[in-house]
Protein backbone atom coordinates (compact mmCIF):
# COMPACT_ATOMS: atom_id res chain seq x y z
CA UNK A 1 0.00 0.00 0.00
CA UNK A 2 1.21 3.63 -0.71
CA UNK A 3 2.63 5.68 2.19
CA UNK A 4 0.09 8.55 0.98
CA UNK A 5 -3.49 7.00 0.61
CA UNK A 6 -4.88 9.81 0.03
CA UNK A 7 -3.65 9.98 -3.60
CA UNK A 8 -3.36 6.55 -4.94
CA UNK A 9 -5.38 3.66 -4.51
CA UNK A 10 -4.88 -0.33 -5.44
CA UNK A 11 -6.19 -1.94 -8.42
CA UNK A 12 -10.68 -2.57 -8.43
CA UNK A 13 -9.81 -6.11 -8.06
CA UNK A 14 -7.50 -5.99 -5.26
CA UNK A 15 -10.20 -3.37 -3.42
CA UNK A 16 -12.97 -5.70 -3.51
CA UNK A 17 -10.55 -8.28 -2.08
CA UNK A 18 -9.79 -6.60 0.79
CA UNK A 19 -13.35 -5.86 1.47
CA UNK A 20 -13.71 -8.82 1.50
CA UNK A 21 -11.42 -10.03 3.29
CA UNK A 22 -12.94 -7.67 6.04
CA UNK A 23 -16.36 -9.10 5.85
CA UNK A 24 -18.03 -5.77 4.90
CA UNK A 25 -20.49 -5.66 2.40
CA UNK A 26 -21.02 -2.74 -0.69
CA UNK A 27 -23.72 -1.37 1.83
CA UNK A 28 -21.54 -0.99 4.65
CA UNK A 29 -18.38 0.29 2.80
CA UNK A 30 -20.78 2.95 1.57
CA UNK A 31 -22.30 4.29 5.26
CA UNK A 32 -18.61 4.40 6.42
CA UNK A 33 -17.54 6.48 3.49
CA UNK A 34 -20.65 8.45 3.05
CA UNK A 35 -21.48 7.61 -0.42
CA UNK A 36 -24.49 4.84 -2.29
CA UNK A 37 -23.55 1.48 -2.36
CA UNK A 38 -23.92 1.65 -6.42
CA UNK A 39 -20.73 4.29 -5.76
CA UNK A 40 -19.03 1.36 -3.93
CA UNK A 41 -19.61 -0.93 -6.96
CA UNK A 42 -18.75 1.32 -9.86
CA UNK A 43 -15.14 2.12 -8.00
CA UNK A 44 -14.64 -2.05 -7.52
CA UNK A 45 -15.21 -2.73 -10.97
CA UNK A 46 -12.70 0.70 -12.27
CA UNK A 47 -15.89 2.59 -13.41
CA UNK A 48 -15.13 5.29 -11.80
CA UNK A 49 -12.78 6.68 -8.85
CA UNK A 50 -13.25 8.51 -5.89
CA UNK A 51 -12.14 11.68 -5.41
CA UNK A 52 -11.38 14.58 -2.44
CA UNK A 53 -12.65 13.66 1.31
CA UNK A 54 -14.37 10.29 -0.25
CA UNK A 55 -10.90 9.02 -1.64
CA UNK A 56 -9.46 9.74 1.80
CA UNK A 57 -11.88 8.18 3.44
CA UNK A 58 -11.97 5.61 1.27
CA UNK A 59 -8.14 4.64 1.27
CA UNK A 60 -7.98 4.54 4.56
CA UNK A 61 -10.64 1.89 5.13
CA UNK A 62 -8.58 -0.24 2.54
CA UNK A 63 -5.19 0.67 4.24
CA UNK A 64 -6.78 -0.79 7.44
CA UNK A 65 -8.35 -3.75 5.49
CA UNK A 66 -5.03 -4.62 4.21
CA UNK A 67 -2.94 -4.37 7.00
CA UNK A 68 -5.43 -6.45 9.06
CA UNK A 69 -4.68 -9.07 5.93
CA UNK A 70 -1.31 -8.80 6.55
CA UNK A 71 -1.64 -9.58 10.31
CA UNK A 72 -3.56 -12.30 9.50
CA UNK A 73 -1.13 -14.07 7.17
CA UNK A 74 2.11 -13.16 9.80
CA UNK A 75 -0.51 -15.07 13.04
CA UNK A 76 -1.03 -17.56 10.10
CA UNK A 77 1.75 -20.52 11.17
CA UNK A 78 1.20 -19.66 14.70
CA UNK A 79 -2.71 -20.61 14.84
CA UNK A 80 -1.99 -23.81 12.41
CA UNK A 81 -1.12 -25.89 15.42
CA UNK A 82 -4.54 -25.42 16.83
CA UNK A 83 -7.37 -27.68 15.61
CA UNK A 84 -10.76 -25.61 16.02
CA UNK A 85 -9.19 -22.46 14.69
CA UNK A 86 -9.07 -23.25 10.78
CA UNK A 87 -12.67 -24.48 11.08
CA UNK A 88 -13.88 -21.25 12.26
CA UNK A 89 -12.14 -18.71 10.17
CA UNK A 90 -13.00 -21.15 6.81
CA UNK A 91 -16.52 -20.77 7.80
CA UNK A 92 -16.16 -17.50 8.68
CA UNK A 93 -14.71 -16.34 5.59
CA UNK A 94 -17.54 -18.20 3.88
CA UNK A 95 -19.91 -16.55 5.17
CA UNK A 96 -18.12 -13.20 4.39
CA UNK A 97 -18.40 -14.60 0.30
CA UNK A 98 -22.04 -15.43 0.90
CA UNK A 99 -22.93 -11.68 2.11
CA UNK A 100 -20.74 -10.55 -0.35
CA UNK A 101 -22.50 -12.41 -3.29
CA UNK A 102 -26.01 -11.97 -1.93
CA UNK A 103 -25.08 -8.20 -1.51
CA UNK A 104 -23.88 -8.27 -5.26
CA UNK A 105 -26.93 -9.88 -6.85
CA UNK A 106 -28.80 -7.58 -4.89
CA UNK A 107 -27.05 -4.10 -6.01
CA UNK A 108 -27.98 -5.28 -10.27
CA UNK A 109 -31.20 -6.39 -9.39
CA UNK A 110 -29.62 -9.06 -12.26
CA UNK A 111 -27.33 -10.97 -10.90
CA UNK A 112 -28.05 -14.61 -12.26
CA UNK A 113 -26.98 -16.64 -9.01
CA UNK A 114 -24.41 -18.65 -10.43
CA UNK A 115 -22.41 -19.31 -7.11
CA UNK A 116 -21.81 -23.00 -6.46
CA UNK A 117 -22.13 -23.11 -2.83
CA UNK A 118 -18.82 -24.93 -2.56
CA UNK A 119 -18.27 -23.99 1.27
CA UNK A 120 -16.92 -26.74 4.00
CA UNK A 121 -19.50 -25.59 6.31
CA UNK A 122 -21.83 -27.66 7.02
CA UNK A 123 -23.80 -26.80 10.46
CA UNK A 124 -26.30 -28.59 11.47
CA UNK A 125 -25.95 -31.01 8.96
CA UNK A 126 -27.32 -29.34 6.29
CA UNK A 127 -25.11 -28.61 2.93
CA UNK A 128 -25.44 -25.39 0.90
CA UNK A 129 -27.55 -25.35 -2.05
CA UNK A 130 -26.62 -24.01 -5.44
CA UNK A 131 -28.11 -20.96 -6.35
CA UNK A 132 -30.60 -21.49 -9.74
CA UNK A 133 -30.39 -18.39 -12.41
CA UNK A 134 -32.92 -16.27 -12.58
CA UNK A 135 -35.44 -16.13 -15.06
CA UNK A 136 -36.13 -12.44 -17.24
CA UNK A 137 -39.22 -11.82 -14.80
CA UNK A 138 -37.22 -12.92 -11.36
CA UNK A 139 -34.27 -10.51 -12.39
CA UNK A 140 -36.66 -7.60 -13.45
CA UNK A 141 -38.26 -8.00 -10.47
CA UNK A 142 -35.65 -8.19 -8.37
CA UNK A 143 -34.53 -4.62 -9.74
CA UNK A 144 -37.75 -3.42 -9.29
CA UNK A 145 -38.05 -3.82 -5.73
CA UNK A 146 -34.41 -2.74 -5.10
CA UNK A 147 -34.72 0.37 -7.05
CA UNK A 148 -38.24 1.79 -7.12
CA UNK A 149 -39.10 3.35 -3.86
CA UNK A 150 -36.12 4.95 -3.91
CA UNK A 151 -36.55 6.28 -7.28
CA UNK A 152 -39.91 7.49 -6.60
CA UNK A 153 -38.91 9.76 -4.01
CA UNK A 154 -36.20 11.22 -5.86
CA UNK A 155 -38.40 12.17 -9.09
CA UNK A 156 -40.48 13.74 -6.16
CA UNK A 157 -37.45 16.09 -5.57
CA UNK A 158 -37.12 16.93 -8.87
CA UNK A 159 -41.04 17.59 -9.84
CA UNK A 160 -42.53 18.18 -6.50
CA UNK A 161 -45.55 16.16 -8.15
CA UNK A 162 -46.67 13.03 -6.52
CA UNK A 163 -48.23 11.10 -9.07
CA UNK A 164 -46.19 12.64 -11.64
CA UNK A 165 -43.34 10.58 -10.09
CA UNK A 166 -44.67 7.44 -9.42
CA UNK A 167 -45.77 7.72 -12.87
CA UNK A 168 -42.34 8.54 -14.39
CA UNK A 169 -40.70 5.53 -12.24
CA UNK A 170 -43.44 3.04 -13.44
CA UNK A 171 -43.22 4.71 -17.75
CA UNK A 172 -39.04 3.85 -16.84
CA UNK A 173 -39.98 -0.01 -15.79
CA UNK A 174 -41.79 0.00 -18.61
CA UNK A 175 -39.15 0.99 -21.00
CA UNK A 176 -36.79 -1.38 -18.90
CA UNK A 177 -39.24 -4.36 -19.67
CA UNK A 178 -39.19 -3.71 -23.28
CA UNK A 179 -35.27 -3.29 -23.32
CA UNK A 180 -35.08 -6.13 -21.09
CA UNK A 181 -31.75 -7.79 -22.67
CA UNK A 182 -30.44 -4.48 -22.94
CA UNK A 183 -31.01 -3.47 -19.05
CA UNK A 184 -30.14 -6.73 -17.81
CA UNK A 185 -26.61 -6.36 -19.57
CA UNK A 186 -26.24 -2.83 -19.02
CA UNK A 187 -23.33 -1.99 -16.34
CA UNK A 188 -25.66 0.24 -13.87
CA UNK A 189 -29.25 -1.00 -14.74
CA UNK A 190 -30.38 1.67 -11.60
CA UNK A 191 -28.55 3.82 -13.59
CA UNK A 192 -30.31 3.25 -16.58
CA UNK A 193 -33.76 2.93 -15.25
CA UNK A 194 -33.08 6.71 -13.19
CA UNK A 195 -32.03 8.25 -16.24
CA UNK A 196 -35.66 7.05 -18.12
CA UNK A 197 -37.25 8.21 -15.48
CA UNK A 198 -35.62 11.62 -15.28
CA UNK A 199 -36.31 12.36 -18.77
CA UNK A 200 -39.85 11.53 -18.51
CA UNK A 201 -40.28 13.51 -15.58
CA UNK A 202 -38.53 16.68 -16.55
CA UNK A 203 -40.25 16.99 -20.11
CA UNK A 204 -41.63 20.03 -21.18
CA UNK A 205 -44.95 18.56 -22.29
CA UNK A 206 -46.23 17.57 -18.75
CA UNK A 207 -47.25 21.77 -18.13
CA UNK A 208 -49.89 21.28 -21.35
CA UNK A 209 -51.64 18.34 -19.33
CA UNK A 210 -54.86 19.40 -17.36
CA UNK A 211 -53.74 17.13 -14.44
CA UNK A 212 -51.05 19.52 -14.00
CA UNK A 213 -52.22 22.75 -13.87
CA UNK A 214 -52.47 23.05 -10.00
CA UNK A 215 -49.30 22.01 -7.62
CA UNK A 216 -49.80 19.32 -5.08
CA UNK A 217 -50.16 20.18 -1.66
CA UNK A 218 -46.35 21.21 0.03
CA UNK A 219 -44.87 18.97 2.85
CA UNK A 220 -45.96 19.25 6.38
CA UNK A 221 -43.36 20.48 7.92
CA UNK A 222 -41.86 24.13 6.79
CA UNK A 223 -38.19 23.58 6.55
CA UNK A 224 -39.06 20.83 3.98
CA UNK A 225 -41.08 23.11 2.22
CA UNK A 226 -38.60 25.57 2.22
CA UNK A 227 -36.12 23.22 0.60
CA UNK A 228 -38.50 21.70 -1.94
CA UNK A 229 -39.60 25.45 -3.25
CA UNK A 230 -35.76 26.14 -3.39
CA UNK A 231 -35.30 22.87 -5.42
CA UNK A 232 -38.21 23.64 -7.75
CA UNK A 233 -36.77 27.33 -8.18
CA UNK A 234 -33.57 25.90 -10.03
CA UNK A 235 -33.53 25.39 -13.79
CA UNK A 236 -34.22 21.63 -14.60
CA UNK A 237 -30.79 20.55 -15.75
CA UNK A 238 -29.09 22.38 -12.30
CA UNK A 239 -31.92 20.70 -9.92
CA UNK A 240 -31.04 17.07 -11.88
CA UNK A 241 -27.23 17.70 -10.99
CA UNK A 242 -27.54 19.24 -7.76
CA UNK A 243 -30.18 15.69 -6.75
CA UNK A 244 -27.98 12.90 -8.49
CA UNK A 245 -24.59 14.55 -6.79
CA UNK A 246 -25.47 15.73 -3.28
CA UNK A 247 -29.00 13.42 -3.10
CA UNK A 248 -28.23 10.04 -4.65
CA UNK A 249 -24.51 10.16 -4.36
CA UNK A 250 -23.05 9.91 -7.48
CA UNK A 251 -19.19 11.25 -8.67
CA UNK A 252 -19.39 14.02 -10.78
CA UNK A 253 -18.11 12.20 -13.42
CA UNK A 254 -20.68 10.37 -13.10
CA UNK A 255 -23.32 13.02 -12.81
CA UNK A 256 -22.12 14.40 -16.05
CA UNK A 257 -22.43 11.23 -17.63
CA UNK A 258 -25.86 10.68 -16.95
CA UNK A 259 -27.09 14.10 -17.73
CA UNK A 260 -24.97 13.99 -20.78
CA UNK A 261 -23.19 16.76 -19.95
CA UNK A 262 -19.56 17.64 -19.90
CA UNK A 263 -17.69 17.35 -16.84
CA UNK A 264 -16.65 21.05 -16.32
CA UNK A 265 -20.33 21.76 -17.21
CA UNK A 266 -21.65 19.55 -14.60
CA UNK A 267 -19.29 20.95 -12.14
CA UNK A 268 -20.61 24.34 -12.90
CA UNK A 269 -24.04 23.78 -12.73
CA UNK A 270 -23.56 21.90 -9.47
CA UNK A 271 -21.88 24.96 -8.00
CA UNK A 272 -24.23 27.43 -9.39
CA UNK A 273 -27.38 25.58 -7.56
CA UNK A 274 -25.23 25.06 -4.28
CA UNK A 275 -25.23 28.88 -4.28
CA UNK A 276 -28.89 29.10 -5.15
CA UNK A 277 -29.58 27.03 -2.12
CA UNK A 278 -27.58 28.67 0.30
CA UNK A 279 -28.53 31.93 -0.47
CA UNK A 280 -32.34 31.31 0.68
CA UNK A 281 -31.27 28.30 3.12
CA UNK A 282 -27.68 29.30 4.98
CA UNK A 283 -28.37 26.51 7.08
CA UNK A 284 -27.49 23.93 4.35
CA UNK A 285 -24.54 25.42 2.12
CA UNK A 286 -22.18 22.52 3.59
CA UNK A 287 -22.79 20.03 1.10
CA UNK A 288 -22.86 16.75 4.09
CA UNK A 289 -25.86 18.77 5.54
CA UNK A 290 -27.53 19.20 2.18
CA UNK A 291 -27.26 15.68 1.43
CA UNK A 292 -28.75 15.01 4.42
CA UNK A 293 -32.17 16.88 3.90
CA UNK A 294 -32.24 15.85 0.74
CA UNK A 295 -32.41 12.39 2.01
CA UNK A 296 -34.75 13.24 4.79
CA UNK A 297 -37.08 15.70 2.55
CA UNK A 298 -37.39 12.63 0.18
CA UNK A 299 -37.97 9.99 2.86
CA UNK A 300 -40.87 11.79 4.51
CA UNK A 301 -43.41 11.24 1.46
CA UNK A 302 -44.83 8.23 1.73
CA UNK A 303 -44.63 7.21 -2.27
CA UNK A 304 -45.41 3.24 -2.40
CA UNK A 305 -44.59 1.58 -6.15
CA UNK A 306 -46.97 -0.30 -7.83
CA UNK A 307 -46.08 -4.21 -7.46
CA UNK A 308 -43.82 -5.19 -9.95
CA UNK A 309 -46.14 -7.84 -11.67
CA UNK A 310 -48.43 -4.76 -12.56
CA UNK A 311 -45.77 -3.16 -13.82
CA UNK A 312 -44.61 -6.39 -16.54
CA UNK A 313 -48.02 -6.70 -17.12
CA UNK A 314 -48.76 -2.88 -17.97
CA UNK A 315 -45.72 -2.67 -20.02
CA UNK A 316 -46.64 -6.06 -21.89
CA UNK A 317 -50.24 -4.44 -23.07
CA UNK A 318 -48.92 -1.10 -23.73
CA UNK A 319 -46.10 -3.37 -26.48
CA UNK A 320 -49.60 -4.96 -27.76
CA UNK A 321 -51.61 -1.91 -28.17
CA UNK A 322 -48.64 -0.35 -30.15
CA UNK A 323 -47.87 -3.69 -32.39
CA UNK A 324 -51.62 -3.70 -33.02
CA UNK A 325 -51.65 -0.69 -34.30
CA UNK A 326 -48.81 -0.88 -35.97
CA UNK A 327 -50.30 -3.61 -37.71
CA UNK A 328 -53.54 -1.62 -38.38
CA UNK A 329 -51.18 1.36 -40.07
CA UNK A 330 -49.74 -0.97 -42.22
CA UNK A 331 -52.75 -2.50 -43.53
CA UNK A 332 -54.49 0.89 -44.26
CA UNK A 333 -51.59 1.82 -45.90
CA UNK A 334 -51.79 -1.25 -47.98
CA UNK A 335 -55.50 -0.78 -48.86
CA UNK A 336 -54.34 2.47 -49.51
CA UNK A 337 -51.87 1.79 -52.13
CA UNK A 338 -54.11 -1.20 -53.39
CA UNK A 339 -57.29 1.18 -54.23
CA UNK A 340 -54.43 3.96 -55.86
CA UNK A 341 -53.47 1.45 -58.20
CA UNK A 342 -57.21 0.36 -59.38
CA UNK A 343 -58.29 3.52 -60.03
CA UNK A 344 -55.50 5.12 -61.82
CA UNK A 345 -54.87 5.25 -65.55
CA UNK A 346 -53.14 2.77 -67.56
CA UNK A 347 -51.13 4.92 -70.07
CA UNK A 348 -50.48 8.91 -69.87
CA UNK A 349 -52.83 11.18 -71.39
CA UNK A 350 -51.36 14.55 -72.40
CA UNK A 351 -53.67 17.36 -71.28
CA UNK A 352 -54.79 19.80 -74.24
CA UNK A 353 -53.37 22.78 -74.48
CA UNK A 354 -55.74 25.97 -74.91
CA UNK A 355 -56.22 27.46 -78.69
CA UNK A 356 -53.72 30.10 -79.07
CA UNK A 357 -53.22 32.55 -81.93
CA UNK A 358 -51.45 31.43 -85.74
CA UNK A 359 -49.69 34.15 -87.41
CA UNK A 360 -48.74 33.99 -91.11
CA UNK A 361 -52.27 31.80 -91.93
CA UNK A 362 -53.48 33.48 -95.11
CA UNK A 363 -57.49 34.80 -94.65
CA UNK A 364 -60.48 32.83 -95.96
CA UNK A 365 -61.44 33.47 -99.33
CA UNK A 366 -64.94 34.49 -99.55
CA UNK A 367 -67.95 37.50 -99.64
CA UNK A 368 -67.15 39.94 -97.32
CA UNK A 369 -68.64 41.14 -94.63
CA UNK A 370 -72.38 41.91 -95.02
CA UNK A 371 -73.00 46.35 -94.26
CA UNK A 372 -75.69 47.42 -92.05
CA UNK A 373 -77.74 48.39 -94.48
CA UNK A 374 -77.51 45.48 -96.38
CA UNK A 375 -78.18 43.17 -93.55
CA UNK A 376 -81.10 45.38 -92.78
CA UNK A 377 -82.70 44.01 -96.04
CA UNK A 378 -82.03 40.68 -95.87
CA UNK A 379 -83.51 40.45 -93.11
CA UNK A 380 -86.71 41.81 -94.17
CA UNK A 381 -86.92 39.48 -97.07
CA UNK A 382 -86.33 36.80 -95.41
CA UNK A 383 -89.46 37.95 -93.10
CA UNK A 384 -92.27 38.50 -95.43
CA UNK A 385 -91.77 35.92 -98.38
CA UNK A 386 -95.23 36.58 -99.66
CA UNK A 387 -95.46 40.20 -100.07
CA UNK A 388 -94.55 41.33 -103.39
CA UNK A 389 -95.82 42.79 -106.61
CA UNK A 390 -99.00 40.92 -107.67
CA UNK A 391 -98.68 38.52 -110.66
CA UNK A 392 -100.78 39.73 -113.98
CA UNK A 393 -102.63 36.98 -114.84
CA UNK A 394 -104.73 37.27 -118.71
CA UNK A 395 -108.31 37.53 -118.75
CA UNK A 396 -109.99 36.16 -121.73
CA UNK A 397 -112.88 38.58 -123.27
Amino acid sequence: MPQNPATSLPPPKERRRLRESKALTQAQVAAEVGVTRATVRSWETGRTRPRGRTLEAYAELLAAALTEAEAEAEAEPARATHTTAPTKTTNTNADANADTNADADTDTGTGTGTGTGTGTGTEGGVAPTPHLPLTPAQAFDALYAFSAPDLVRQTYLLTGRRALAKESVERAFHQAWERWPEVATDRDPVGWVRAAAYEYALSPWHRLRSAHRHPDAPPAARDDRELLSTLLSLPPAYRRTLVLYDGVGLDLPETAAETEATTPAAANRLLHARETVAERLPELSAPPELHRRLTELAASEKLAAPPARRVRSASEQRTRFWTRAAIAFTALIVGASALTLATAPTRYEPPRAPGETISGVPPRMGPGQLSERVSELREKLKAEPMNGPERLIPQAH
